[in-house]
């Protein structure tokens, strides 16, 4: 498994864990239940399950649409414009103002 930097704005990543925890789950697994959705990878409902009401994971993925099409809604989401460089990031100088230079 992958690990991904992303970064958003503050009031986006405080929303974003608020409705995460409603959900009692994690900002990563709802960002890996988007991308999973987003690359095509869907998994067939069990049989049992066929029909029945809606799931716990079929609630959450439901909630999560509802909450990725409200930030496009609002114009929130993921931008990399004025983040760091990976080299900038690991420079102590530039990642940490109050670094000693």
């Amino acid at each position: 498994m992958r690990n991904i930097t992303v970064s958003v704005d503050d009031n986006t990543y405080r929303r974003s864990r608020i409705r995460a925890a409603e959900l009692d789950t994690s900002v990563s697994a709802l960002v890996r239940t988007y991308l999973r959705g987003l690359a095509g990878e869907s998994r067939p409902a069990p049989a049992s399950t066929a029909g029945a009401t809606e799931s716990r994971v079929e609630l959450r993925c439901r909630e999560l649409d509802e909450v990725l099409a409200d930030f496009d809604t609002r114009g929130v989401g993921l931008s990399s414009r004025g983040n760091l460089t990976r080299d900038e990031l690991y420079d102590e100088a530039t990642s940490r103002p109050d670094a000693l230079r």
